[in-house]
């Protein structure tokens, strides 16, 4: 009898993870580069942990046209002078996953195309790598120079740097460094053992993405705990990811207008994002919506007054809004900065595993409303918002169209108010040997969360990825040929997390 390869699952669905088929890794790698060649298919998540004396490598391969994840394992040793061929001389969308693989273990692979560091963790494999000698690429010219930017920012931008090869204002390069912020946000899952404990950390990964990712654990716990959430949770966590979708997209476009100098719209915009998270204060008590997503309980009931509130706050918004941005998309001096500026194309897009907006802008469909739905998402007739130019007007666009559907998800959703269950004595235990997977679709893109448990149903490993983890090289990409001025326009037309990133 063939041994099976892989195992397939659905989104917030928990196995035994002793299930999941163990590969050599060559056969391992030979699986996964096959299943990558189908466009349908692309890699959600690729880690590996400590377990039973080797390292565990576990792959997820998400097939969007069937909403089913694909898993596959291999073990390999630790700590030894063993060679392997690398997944992304195959496919270049897995070379981030690799390189982390690296820095945290201390794999040697035989041709990655660009295995250096990226987080610079305490814990990292090689304590010799330092953030100060990071090997930035290099060209010998006497016609080129470099350009440095950060790792301090004005503002409130958190630490990056980037570093520029330019011939004259014309960027040639653009490689970034990020590794800064050394929070240890996947340990410390394993550390707390407490349950709000796990889900303030969820909430504090990115603080522009605090719906997104506490809604990613919430599902992953109920999932393990074997908990159906009903009707009110899946109401609540809709209503707060589209929320969240609106406030920062015209959180964005303000910032956008600020960086082409078109001041009416920088501030039309920033006035009209603090209703909305205003309406997170009136609802939880915090304008981020932190405390508001927890699992298997809603603290928060959302009562008629809410109702009237919200829909008065988009009643006076969507008019507003329209005409700000008719009046940002007639305006030349804006247009002229935006079209065809920071374009990436939909072969680069798919190349390099790009996700959400960054995907949508060029051509490629990945949206996990519409793939992997869960909550009442699987009640809409979902269409993702795609354009197809790559460019930063693209993505300017796409911001506009999600945030009128968005609107149009959540008064559909506000016709009818589920009733409040009442749950503060139910604690369900995490179910023994487990493996879980949540994917959500952020405002950013698709945010995955994995959790392993081992035979007494205590966590033994914790995956978190933001979609920036996929999108910074998007942004290395667009600005070539681009002139240095438009670096900034490029970079917020993006608007990636540091701090989903670093973790």
């Amino acid at each position: 009898m063939m041994m099976r390869k892989y195992i397939t699952i659905q989104n917030n669905e928990t196995i035994d993870f002793r299930t999941i088929p163990s590969l050599e890794y060559k056969e391992f790698l030979e699986t996964n580069i096959l299943f990558l060649k189908d466009v349908n298919n692309h890699c959600v998540n690729y880690f590996g942990f400590p377990y039973a004396g080797k390292l565990k490598l576990v792959c997820c391969i998400a097939n969007d046209s069937k909403a089913r994840i694909k898993l596959t394992c291999a073990d390999i040793n630790i700590g030894t002078n063993d060679v392997y061929p690398s997944l992304s001389a195959h496919n270049l969308a897995l070379n981030i996953f690799e390189r982390e693989l690296s820095e945290n273990f201390g794999i040697k692979y035989s041709d990655h195309p660009w295995l250096k560091p990226v987080r610079y963790p305490v814990d990292r494999f090689d304590k010799s790598s330092q953030i100060s000698n990071y090997p930035f690429y290099q060209i010998e010219s006497e016609e080129l120079h470099e350009v440095g930017v950060g790792p301090i920012h004005a503002g409130i931008i958190e630490p990056g740097h980037f570093r520029f090869i330019c011939k004259g204002e014309q960027i040639l390069h653009l490689e970034i460094q990020l590794g800064y912020q050394h929070r240890g946000i996947e340990k410390l899952f394993l550390e707390k053992n407490k349950l709000l404990q796990r889900v303030i950390l969820a909430e504090s990964i990115a603080g522009d993405t605090t719906v997104g990712h506490a809604s990613a654990f919430a599902n992953i716990w109920e999932s393990l705990c074997g908990f159906e959430p009903d009707e009110e949770l899946r109401f609540v966590r809709t209503i707060a990811l589209e929320l969240e979708r609106i406030a920062i997209h015209t959180g964005d476009l303000s910032a956008i207008c600020g960086d082409v100098a078109y001041q009416l719209g920088s501030s039309v915009f920033s006035r009209l994002r603090t209703p909305v998270i205003n309406f997170f204060q009136a609802w939880c008590g915090n304008r981020l919506a932190k405390g508001l997503i927890r699992p298997i309980v809603n603290n928060y009931i959302f009562t008629s007054e809410l109702r009237k509130l919200l829909l008065k706050i988009l009643d006076e918004y969507e008019p507003d809004f329209n005409e700000m941005i008719k009046k940002l998309f007639h305006n030349p001096g804006c247009l002229v900065r935006f079209e065809k500026t920071g374009v990436v194309s939909y072969g680069q897009a798919l190349k390099i595993g790009a996700v959400g907006m960054t995907a949508k802008a060029s051509g490629l469909n990945r949206d996990i409303r519409l793939s992997h739905p869960s909550d009442l998402y699987k009640n809409f007739v979902h269409q993702p918002v795609i354009k197809h130019h790559g460019d930063v007007f693209s993505r300017t666009q796409i911001r506009r169209e999600e945030i009128l559907q968005s609107i149009a998800y959540i008064r559909s959703i506000l016709e009818k108010i589920p009733p409040h269950q009442n749950r503060k004595e139910i604690s369900p235990k995490p179910r023994e040997n487990a493996f879980t997977i949540s994917l959500v679709e952020g405002w950013r893109g698709e945010i995955c969360h994995c959790a392993v448990t081992n035979e007494l149903g205590e966590l033994i490993n914790y995956k978190v990825k933001d979609p920036s983890f996929h999108n910074w090289l998007a942004l290395a990409l667009a600005v070539r040929r681009n002139g240095i001025s438009d670096f900034p326009i490029c970079n917020k037309s993006f608007n990636l997390s540091y701090c989903g990133f670093d973790l």
